[in-house]
């Protein structure tokens, strides 16, 4: 991210909010840390609680919110963005902030199936609505959880209320032609499979694509891309650009209760 002045500080800062977040979730017993959903090392997830925590059949919390990051699917993991549920917490939701396995270790398909997984995981944790965000690579990972091919558990996906795609890869194809696919290992079939704007979403879905006026033009244009063609669909489609926001703080929304992207996310008027 060469065109974000000072783009490797931001990471540090995430991991920075994050672990004091952390620190203070855990204090306040609001924090159940590295779930497993599968055997693999990276296969744990974060699950924070609002302040009215009450267990599961106990209602209270409105419903689960899962947050999948980006990293071109070769990078970070949860402990960057556990700072990001504080918006959703605080209007009633529990949130749940997952690592999967990073390529070349797994195909981009692996890493779809794997995060499947982690939401229905988490899903039998709280009841209610589900609602899904990711960011850019993240945003590829819950747009393939609303589509007919997704490797989602049907319950559970039915249960999924909205879906927001924050600055997300919608088509692979272009990412065959760049160095880094020398980690993805894409290929035609899986560029194909694996491209939410390529795929048919499932019927009654609900998609906001989120983008930054200060993008890269690549990431505006799948952006629109995604929104356009599931527009010819029996689906909800919106998307929104942010002016001035970058790929690197666009994501900050999520942690503000007020917010329009959160508050997007939620349905909130």
């Amino acid at each position: 991210m060469l065109h974000v002045a000072n783009s490797a500080d931001y990471p540090l800062l995430w991991q920075e909010k994050s672990l004091k977040f952390r620190e203070k979730a855990q204090q306040d017993e609001r924090l159940e840390a590295d779930i497993a959903y599968g055997a693999l090392p990276r296969n744990h997830y974060d699950l924070f609680f609002p302040v009215n925590k009450k267990d599961k059949k106990n209602q209270s919390i409105k419903g689960l919110v899962v947050y999948v990051h980006g990293g071109y699917w070769m990078k970070l993991d949860k402990s960057y963005s556990s700072y990001l549920a504080s918006g959703a917490l605080a209007h009633g939701y529990a949130v749940a902030v997952v690592s999967y396995t990073l390529c070349p270790d797994a195909l981009i398909g692996d890493i779809v199936r794997e995060v499947a997984i982690a939401i229905h995981h988490a899903a039998q944790k709280i009841n209610g609505p589900v609602y899904l965000v990711g960011h850019s690579a993240g945003g590829q990972i819950v747009g393939r959880m609303i589509t007919k091919t997704s490797p989602l558990e049907v319950k559970t996906q039915q249960r999924i209320k909205n879906t927001v795609s924050i600055s997300g890869l919608s088509d692979l194809r272009p990412l065959m032609k760049t160095q880094m696919n020398a980690v993805l290992r894409l290929d035609d079939d899986q560029a194909y499979t694996e491209s939410p704007a390529l795929l048919e979403p499932v019927s009654g879905a609900k998609l906001t694509t989120w983008v930054g006026g200060a993008e890269l033009p690549e990431f505006i244009r799948q952006s629109a891309l995604h929104a356009n063609v599931w527009r010819g669909f029996d689906c909800d489609t919106y998307s929104v650009g942010e002016a001035g926001k970058h790929h690197l703080n666009i994501i900050d929304g999520l942690s503000d209760p007020e917010h329009i992207l959160i508050k997007t996310l939620l349905e909130i008027a």
